[in-house]
């Protein structure tokens, strides 16, 4: 079965993510269209051996498309999703615009794809951060409920977009130089810095990166229950997100089981040699698949045998965006 399909915001980093796996796993399709911005239309970009022209963003580009992946920006989703809907399209959108819509099923393939099923004409993806630790956290979860998650992320410039992988490029060669920064895509200078990430902070002290990770898990695992507290911040690294994940379950659990249980997730890589002190790292992360999961080892504030200890990296663009989004495009 062959498929009409475009991408809205074909020219971002997601967008252009989008094509490439597209191409790499030879999704089937009849045509592919490209959207994007006044600024970007009338380009082109290649994909299977042809240029393709980069079309302007409107209401009627979704005549004839039976798949939108869109990855735009959030005020661009709500704006066009219900055009492509109406057009009889199925949008599955990249944006947080969506996430929380009780009627949008918010999907992670490898957690709970039965959730494709409910959607009204556009299915969610997660925010990266949540999907980079809902893989590996999820078979976990099935095994021995989790009661708890403390979760401190440290977030690449890919999260931020192709300008902020630029910004911080530029960063490092001016500090480097002796030259002074200023930065005008993040807030702070990138390079050789950490920061809080660069959402809002509401009134709990928490910002937007860290709340969209409690209330996503809470969908995804269809659990209100589960109790996340997230530390989002920005490092300097271009792509791929780590995170440090504390992980309180309901009974007593070892790190062999976690490491029998993970060896067979779906998404997951372990790389924990602890005699090479070899554990995830961004580096190896980037252009992956799989969530590579290491530094399993029990929580040893917990006397009572219920807590493990995680670290994790996995490639903000790839399953963090556009691979979710194409393998719940597989599904459908």
């Amino acid at each position: 079965m062959s498929h009409n399909v475009a991408v809205m915001g074909a020219t971002g980093a997601v967008g252009q993510e989008f094509l490439r796996i597209l191409e790499q796993r030879n999704f089937p399709m009849d045509s592919l269209k490209l959207l994007a911005s006044r600024r970007s239309a009338g380009k082109t970009l290649p994909f299977r051996g042809k240029e393709l022209p980069v079309e302007l963003l409107t209401e009627d580009s979704f005549e004839g498309v039976d798949l939108v992946l869109a990855s735009a920006g959030g005020s661009l989703s709500k704006q066009f999703n219900p055009a492509a809907v109406k057009a009889g399209a199925i949008v599955v959108d990249n944006t947080s615009a969506f996430r929380m819509d009780p009627d949008t099923p918010l999907v992670v393939p490898e957690v709970n794809p039965d959730d494709i099923r409910k959607h009204k004409g556009i299915i969610a993806n997660p925010n990266c951060s949540t999907i980079i630790m809902n893989v590996p956290v999820w078979p976990l979860h099935k095994v021995n409920p989790i009661r708890r998650i403390i979760v401190s992320t440290y977030q690449a410039a890919s999260g931020a977009g192709a300008a902020a992988m630029e910004e911080l490029k530029l960063g490092a060669q001016a500090m480097l130089s002796g030259h002074k920064f200023v930065p005008e895509v993040l807030p702070h200078c990138a390079a050789f810095n950490v920061f809080c990430h660069n959402s809002a902070v509401g009134p709990n002290g928490y910002n937007e990166e860290e709340m969209k990770m409690v209330k996503e898990t809470r969908k995804i695992f269809h659990c209100e229950d589960i109790l996340v507290a997230a530390t989002c911040v920005r490092v300097p690294v271009m792509r791929a997100h780590s995170e440090s994940i504390n992980i309180e379950f309901t009974n007593p659990i070892t790190e062999d089981e976690v490491r029998s249980i993970l060896s067979s997730a779906p998404g997951v890589k372990i790389v924990d040699d602890r005699v090479h002190n070899y554990f995830p790292m961004p580096l190896d992360a980037s252009d992956q698949d799989d969530i590579l999961v290491g530094r399993i080892r029990r929580d040893i504030s917990q006397p009572d045998g219920r807590g493990i200890e995680l670290f994790v990296s996995g490639d903000q663009i790839r399953k963090g965006a556009a691979l979710n989004a194409v393998q719940i495009a597989e599904m459908l």
